[in-house]
């Protein structure tokens, strides 16, 4: 069972905000650089930030909560239960944040064009809930 957070209309805000943030300045990375593959560890990870942080508020919106653990996969499990579809979208992000984040592999561009499918797919979603 996920660990979880009660959520006020300031935590939905906030997340949403984030989420926001996170893809924005992915937006701005991609946009700028010479060539995609020079910053796509950086654009990846920002949308896998910015995919939790919108699940976290359609969590927020249907459930009252949202996951408040170190383990990002809870939030995946919790997502499931307003959408299983978009809960596939974390997960998937959230597969490639080692990779991303952490590795000394870099995504691939397949990868680049998943994690912005996924994201702007959550992101969306948070939006309109």
């Amino acid at each position: 069972m996920p660990r979880t957070s009660p959520c006020t209309a300031a935590t939905r805000r906030g997340r949403l905000s984030k989420a926001a943030q996170f893809a924005d300045a992915a937006a701005t990375i991609e946009a700028f650089a010479d060539q995609a593959e020079d910053v796509a560890d950086a654009y990846v990870t920002l949308l896998v930030h910015a995919g939790i942080a919108a699940a976290d508020v359609m969590c927020c919106a249907r459930l009252g909560e949202h996951a408040a653990g170190d383990n990002h996969n809870e939030a995946a499990v919790l997502l499931g239960k307003v959408d299983r579809g978009l809960a596939n979208d974390l997960r998937t992000l959230l597969g490639m944040k080692t990779k991303a984040g952490y590795s000394a592999l870099a995504v691939s561009s397949e990868d680049r064009v998943r994690a912005g499918r996924a994201s702007a797919r959550l992101l969306e979603a948070a939006r309109l809930v």
